[in-house]
């Protein structure tokens, strides 16, 4: 929920940073859980990044207008735009370390870390971006609102970078002109630089948010993974 800045001119200052830790299996939202779920290797998997970004060429656009990338863009140039199982955006990404405080998510990693997000796990608390892949939307606005797309907090998402597709849900809404983020979680598991102040990707990110596809409880990494493989699959026709 942090207002993002143009990507930085200075490392301190810096706007988007990536990174991810495992996530825990337990459904706890805890970050200290022992076991670990396994992590979802896209070359492995039934359905590639290549095969996702196919249905995705061709833009229907949902948004009332475009996005910028971060705060001193001088252009706003990202369209969210839709098909009838899902809406996409292809942008940069920049990083959310905001929810619960951690070694890697705090205010000496990151000047703009917020102790709360948007959406809650199943124990009230904030998400923690540093185990928790998942990523921001926009807050709802007259350019687009998320909601009546069909997604909400715990939302499954499909994200490529290069040829890597992760799963993860919609965790954190940002600010209404701006798109382009993820957790610090999310970014690590892309192979993004995670550091909070010098990391992130300026480009070449693509986000597939499933409708109708909230996963309960929000904070299990499984139930995204197995959720978001079984989607993509009908996503390319491959069910």
């Amino acid at each position: 929920m942090r207002t993002r800045m143009l990507a930085l001119t200075s490392a301190v200052c810096g706007a988007a940073l990536l990174g991810a830790a495992a996530l825990p299996a337990s459904a706890s939202g805890s970050s200290s859980g022992s076991a670990q779920e396994p992590e979802a290797d896209a070359d492995a998997g039934v359905v590639t990044a290549a095969q996702l970004l196919a249905e995705v060429r061709a833009c229907s656009r949902i948004s009332k207008g475009r996005y910028r990338t971060d705060s001193g863009s001088a252009k706003a140039t990202v369209p969210v735009c839709g098909t009838r199982d899902a809406v996409f955006w292809k942008a940069d990404m920049d990083i959310d370390c905001d929810g619960r405080k951690t070694r890697a998510c705090n205010r000496k990693t990151d000047p703009y870390f917020l102790p709360e997000t948007a959406f809650q796990s199943s124990r009230g608390e904030p998400l923690d971006s540093a185990s928790l892949p998942h990523v921001v939307v926009p807050g709802p606005s007259k350019v687009w609102d998320y909601r009546k797309a069909g997604l909400t907090g715990g939302s499954v998402v499909a994200v490529v970078y290069r040829d890597r597709v992760r799963y993860g849900v919609i965790g954190d809404t940002g600010p209404t002109g701006i798109i382009g983020e993820a957790s610090y979680a999310m970014a690590k598991t892309l192979g993004i630089d995670p550091d909070p102040s010098t990391g992130g990707a300026e480009s070449g990110v693509t986000y597939i948010a499933f409708k109708n596809s909230r996963i309960s409880p929000i904070e299990s990494r499984a139930r995204a993974q197995s959720r978001g493989a079984d989607l993509a699959r009908e996503f390319v026709g491959r069910s």
